[in-house]
C-alpha cells in the first residue's frame, strides 16, 4: 500500500513548494491537489514541482462539465507539467447520466492527452467497472474501509470482463490529527453530506454516523493505525484537514507519513 498527500487547491506557493518537498523527503509516493471553480488543481501541480524530482502529481477530481478536454491540455502544456509525472482524476461533475457522460469523455481524453494516466473518480458499482474496464485507475472519495472494499471488487470484475488487469485503486482519507480531529472531519463531512444528490445517494449507501467516514485520531499512532485499515486502496491519499499553513499541513503530513519500509 502506497500513500499519497492531499490537499486543497489554491494552496499558497508559499506553502506548496516546501510542504511537496518535505512530502517527498517523508516517503510520499504521490502528492495531490482537488479541483474547485475558485482554483485549478493543476495550478497547484506546478507548485508542487518547482522543488521534487520523483514524487508523482495528481489532480482528483477535475469535473468535465467545467473544464473540456482542450483546455485541460493547454494548462499542462502553459503550466511546463511533465505529463510521465502526472496522474490526471476526472469526473462528470454535475451532469446528469454521469455514466454516459465519461464514456463519451474518455476518448477525448485519450485523444487531447497522450502519455497522461487518466483516473476515473468512482462511487457506485458501475463507475467503478467502468473505471476497471477502461481507465488507467480509479480514484474513490469518501468511503469507509468496508466499503472501499466492495467499490474495488466492483473495479476488478470491471477489468476481468474487459481482459485486462486491475488498475491501481486510490482513495481519498479524509484525516485529521490533535484535540480538534473529530470537529476537523465532521465539517468537511457535513459540507459534502448535502452537496448533491450524488453524494446524499453515496453517504446513504455508506450507512455511517455523521463524521465518521475518515479519520479522526488524537494522535500520530491513532492516525496510522487508521490509515492501515484501507487496505482495499493501492494508493490512501491522505487528505489533510487542518489549517492552510505550511505548520499545520506539514503536522498532518508528518503524522500520517508512510512506515519505514
Amino acid at each position: 500500500m502506497a500513500r499519497g498527500f492531499g490537499v486543497a487547491a489554491g494552496l499558497d506557493p508559499q506553502v506548496a513548494r516546501p510542504l511537496a518537498a518535505s512530502c517527498e523527503q517523508l516517503g510520499y509516493a504521490s502528492i495531490w491537489s482537488n479541483d474547485h471553480p475558485g482554483a485549478k488543481g493543476l495550478e497547484t501541480l506546478s507548485q508542487f514541482a518547482v522543488d521534487t524530482k520523483g514524487i508523482e502529481l495528481g489532480v482528483a477530481v477535475i469535473a468535465v462539465d467545467r473544464q473540456s478536454p482542450s483546455e485541460i491540455a493547454g494548462d499542462i502544456e502553459r503550466l511546463g507539467l511533465d505529463p510521465a509525472r502526472l496522474w490526471l482524476g476526472v469526473g462528470a461533475g454535475f451532469f446528469k447520466r454521469p455514466l454516459t457522460v465519461m464514456r463519451e469523455a474518455l476518448p477525448q481524453l485519450r485523444e487531447a492527452l497522450p502519455g497522461v494516466r487518466l483516473v476515473l473518480a468512482a462511487m457506485g458499482p458501475k463507475m467503478c467497472a467502468f473505471a476497471g474496464s477502461s481507465w488507467d485507475g480509479a480514484f474513490f472519495n469518501w468511503m469507509t474501509p468496508e466499503h472501499a472494499a466492495g467499490s474495488r471488487h466492483h473495479v476488478e470484475e470491471g477489468a476481468r470482463e474487459a481482459g485486462r488487469d486491475a488498475p491501481p485503486v486510490f482513495g481519498y482519507v479524509r484525516t485529521a490529527v490533535g484535540p480538534d480531529a473529530a470537529d476537523r472531519l465532521a465539517k468537511d463531512e457535513g459540507f459534502y453530506r448535502e452537496l448533491h444528490d450524488g453524494y446524499r445517494n453515496h453517504f446513504a449507501r455508506l450507512d455511517a454516523p455523521a463524521g465518521t467516514v475518515g479519520v479522526a485520531a488524537a494522535d500520530g499512532a491513532a492516525a496510522q493505525s487508521a490509515l492501515a485499515g484501507y487496505t482495499a486502496l493501492d494508493t490512501v491519499v491522505v487528505r489533510g484537514l487542518a489549517s492552510a499553513t505550511l505548520e499545520g499541513m506539514g503536522e498532518v503530513a508528518t503524522a500520517c507519513a508512510p512506515p519505514a519500509q
